[in-house]
């Protein structure tokens, strides 16, 4: 065992990497601007391709994820689940998170989880871009690290 603490890239390296990201339109104005954050930093990082594919909602991005693991090597989930006055929230947003792994663990294709859960707009506009930064260049940051996870010696 290496006694070497181990380091991280602040951002990883994408060259070679065929990445796609998944969009969901309902809530657009705030998954576009996690969609612009997710482009951000697939260019900083050099990605060879970053290929954006819309769906209606959050509920849609699971099956879309499990189409796209057969082209891709890495996939960036980005939607938006605001509570509401009934329990749909909970149904969208807990199904599509329980999707999005189980693709992940059956393909073993990384997904990252970039889907906003808030309780009103305004936390939602805080994450895409706001004073929390945006959870969509997290989330492609996460996809690429995944992506590369084992490569490492």
């Amino acid at each position: 065992m290496s006694a070497e603490i181990p380091t991280w890239n602040a951002k990883p390296d994408a060259r070679g990497l065929k990445v796609a990201i998944v969009v969901a339109r309902y809530n657009e104005a705030i998954t576009r601007k996690l969609l612009e954050g997710a482009l951000k930093a697939l260019r900083e990082t050099a990605a060879e391709t970053a290929d954006v594919f819309d769906v209606p909602g959050a509920y849609e991005l699971p099956l879309a994820a499990k189409k796209l693991s057969v082209r891709f090597q890495a996939i960036v989930a980005l939607g938006c689940v605001i509570r509401g006055d009934t329990p749909h929230f909970d149904y969208v947003a807990g199904e599509c998170a329980r999707g999005l792994q189980q693709v992940m663990l059956e393909t073993g294709v990384p997904v990252a989880f970039g889907v906003l859960t808030t309780e009103n707009l305004e936390q939602a506009q805080i994450r895409a871009g706001g004073a929390m930064g945006n959870k969509g260049y997290d989330a492609a940051m996460t996809a690429i690290e995944m992506a590369r996870f084992g490569e490492q010696k």
